[in-house]
C-alpha cells in the first residue's frame, strides 16, 4: 500500500525553516521523503535542525541566505538546482511588527517589506524558471488571518500579509498553464518560540495570564501548533492536492468565521 502524501523524489525549498512553523514543515517534509533545503538567515538554527533530520535517516541541507537579497537568493537556488530538483517552494520566512500606523517607523515598514514581501518575490522568481523547465511545481506562501481581517496594532504586518495573499492569486493565475500550483495558508496565532519571547519581553512577571489571554482570542480556546500548520502544508504540496490552486486556507481555530457572528 502506497503512503498518502508521499514527497518521495521531490525537492523542497523552505525559507525560514530553522525554527517555529518552518522547523515543523522541514521535519515533516523530510519524513515524507522530500529532499529538503532550508534557507535561513540564522545559519546555526538551520544547521542544527539539518543535523537532527539527517540523524533520523532523512535528507536535508542548510543554506545561509537572506531572502531579502535577490543576488543571494538566485545564487542559492541555482546551487540547489544542481543537486536537487525544485518541485516545492514554501515561502515561510517572515517577521512581525506590533503597532498602528503612527507607531510604525519608516525603517520598520522597509524591513517588513524587504522580508515579508520582497522575500516572497525573490524566492518565487528564482524558483519558477526551474519549475517551468520540469513542467510543474508547487509554491506555498505563508499569509495570515491579517491578510483578510483587521487586527488592532498590526498595521505594517497586515500590509505585508495582504500582499502575500494577492501575490498568491497572481502567481496561480499566471502559471496555471505551466502546471505550477500556488496557494497560501493563513494561520491565526500559533504557539512558537517567537510568541513565548514576545510575551516574556512585553509582559514580564505576567507571562502565564497573558498566554491564556492570547490563547483565548481564538474561539477554539487555544493557539495553533506548528505541526498542525505543517500537516496542512504537506497536504497542499502533495500530489493529492493537484486540483487545488489559487486558494487561501485559513487555519485559525474559527477566528475569522466565528468572531464575525
Amino acid at each position: 500500500m502506497n503512503a498518502k502524501f508521499s514527497l518521495q523524489n521531490k525537492g523542497a525549498i523552505i525559507t525560514g525553516g530553522g525554527s517555529g512553523i518552518g522547523k515543523a514543515m522541514a521535519t515533516t517534509f523530510a519524513e515524507q521523503g522530500a529532499d529538503v533545503h532550508i534557507l535561513d538567515f540564522n545559519a546555526d538554527a538551520a544547521m542544527e535542525l539539518v543535523a537532527e533530520i539527517n540523524k533520523q535517516g532523512f535528507k536535508a541541507t542548510a543554506h545561509h541566505c537572506n531572502v531579502a537579497d535577490w543576488k543571494a537568493v538566485s545564487e542559492t537556488v541555482s546551487q540547489i538546482s544542481k543537486v536537487s530538483s525544485i518541485d516545492i517552494l514554501i515561502n515561510n520566512a517572515g517577521i512581525a511588527h506590533v503597532g498602528n500606523i503612527e507607531a510604525c517607523k519608516e525603517e520598520d515598514l522597509d524591513r517588513l517589506y524587504d522580508i515579508n514581501i520582497k522575500g516572497v518575490y525573490n524566492c518565487a522568481k528564482a524558483c519558477i524558471p526551474f519549475m517551468k523547465d520540469k513542467s510543474g511545481g508547487v509554491i506555498l506562501n505563508m499569509a495570515s488571518i491579517a491578510s483578510s481581517v483587521g487586527i488592532s496594532d498590526r498595521f505594517a504586518y497586515s500590509m505585508t500579509k495582504g500582499a502575500v495573499l494577492t501575490m498568491t492569486y497572481s502567481i496561480a493565475k499566471d502559471y496555471i498553464d505551466n502546471n505550477i500550483r500556488c496557494n497560501c495558508i493563513s494561520p491565526a496565532r500559533v504557539h512558537t518560540p517567537f510568541v513565548d519571547g514576545f510575551i516574556k519581553k512585553n509582559y514580564p512577571g505576567n507571562e502565564a495570564s497573558m498566554f491564556e489571554k492570547l490563547s483565548k482570542t481564538q474561539p477554539i480556546g487555544r493557539m495553533g501548533k506548528p505541526q498542525e500548520i505543517a500537516d496542512l502544508a504537506l497536504f497542499l504540496c502533495a500530489d493529492e492536492a493537484s486540483f487545488i490552486t489559487g486558494s487561501n486556507y485559513g487555519i485559525d481555530g474559527g477566528y475569522i468565521t466565528l468572531n464575525s457572528k
